[in-house]
């Protein structure tokens, strides 16, 4: 399927295969997922319906663009909870929070909004679980992301970092025959898979969560980044650098065959030395890039003589999620405040 760099985007599977002296190959699905859909709406409307300013602990996605546009919204960015004045609201990131989180907002009389990623908080759940039946939980992950830190904190004496292949020789557990494997949920899944390998080989009764860790749009994209790269000479992920499954992006078109791969924030970053002598550009961007980043790339592209743009599509993403309940109790009262007030409007 053929369109223009600039014009709609209609869907067509990897299946479709285009000769052209210049093109760009489209990765569908990429972008938003449904957790960082969720996140970024959660604080849009507590802006909406508090006022500014709203406090959000560690930034609700890692996207530079998304944090400058909220904040220039009035959302103030803040590390940890003691930078939140007494009393005000705060929401938590889409990455997660250990209890201990909870507990200080509650010590401050925070107004605590939780906006971590469903997904998430299963894994957080069945680090719980595994917890209480006093099992040994490795947690495939990487060092200091957030992610892993609120996971961690639900059974700190339980859990132990794998971080990465290399990392297995370090692994050191109670009794072999109780030990579970979890993981961080925008890992590259090929490495996951192949630190798991490792632990199954050094531990050969070590079971596996119930359901998949790494979450299906983490997953996606890396799919579809694969069956694109083979055909690029460049691949470029629009992402921030602080975004794990954007960085992973760029592995994964690396390793699949892509002869070079960059991560760029905004199109203004891209280097015309990149584009020199490629005929095959690779497009997609991490779980935490709203779609206009991705057209200002695609139009930057035009402007450079690839103006064919080939989208490929390996799956459709339908999934939603709903806001956190203490938002949508307190936007419910406001919208029922509403009705009374324009009822008793009316009656005057």
């Amino acid at each position: 399927m053929l369109i223009a760099a600039r014009g709609f985007l209609a869907g067509c599977t990897y299946h479709c295969r285009v000769t052209s002296a210049k093109r760009v190959l489209l990765a569908k699905p990429r972008g938003y997922c449904a957790g960082v859909d969720r996140a970024v709406q959660t604080v849009e409307e507590a802006l909406t319906l508090y006022g500014a300013p709203v406090y959000v602990r560690k930034q609700i996605v890692h996207n530079k663009h998304v944090v400058s546009t909220l904040e220039a919204r009035g959302a103030i960015f803040v590390e940890e909870n003691e930078e939140v004045p007494e009393g005000s609201t705060v929401v938590f990131s889409a990455h997660g929070v250990a209890p201990e989180v909870h507990e200080q907002a509650r010590a401050r009389n925070l107004k605590a909004i939780d906006a971590t990623c469903p997904l998430v908080t299963k894994v957080h759940h069945e680090a719980k679980r595994f917890a209480s039946e006093d099992y040994d939980i490795l947690l495939i992950g990487h060092e200091g992301h957030e992610e892993v830190i609120g996971t961690a904190g639900e059974a700190p004496a339980h859990i132990q970092l794998v971080d990465g292949p290399d990392d297995v020789e370090n692994v050191v557990v109670r009794d072999p025959s109780k030990v579970v494997w979890l993981s961080q949920t925008t890992l590259s899944v090929d490495e996951t898979m192949e630190t798991v390998a490792r632990l199954k080989t050094k531990l050969p009764l070590l079971q596996s969560p119930p359901s998949d860790d790494i979450c299906y749009a983490t997953s996606n994209r890396q799919h579809v980044v694969k069956e694109i790269a083979p055909d690029c000479d460049v691949v470029i992920v629009v992402g921030s650098t602080n975004s794990s499954n954007s960085v992973r992006l760029v592995e994964v078109a690396l390793g699949a065959g892509a002869r070079a791969g960059h991560l760029v924030d905004y199109a203004s970053e891209i280097q015309d030395e990149w584009l020199e002598g490629a005929s095959t550009v690779g497009v997609s961007s991490g779980a935490s890039v709203p779609d206009d980043l991705v057209m200002e790339v695609l139009a930057f592209l035009a402007e450079r003589g690839f103006g064919e743009v080939t989208e490929y599509t390996t799956a459709e993403e339908r999934l939603t999620f709903s806001l956190p309940q203490e938002l949508r109790r307190d936007m419910k009262a406001a919208a029922a405040a509403r009705e009374l007030a324009a009822a008793a409007a009316a009656r005057a």
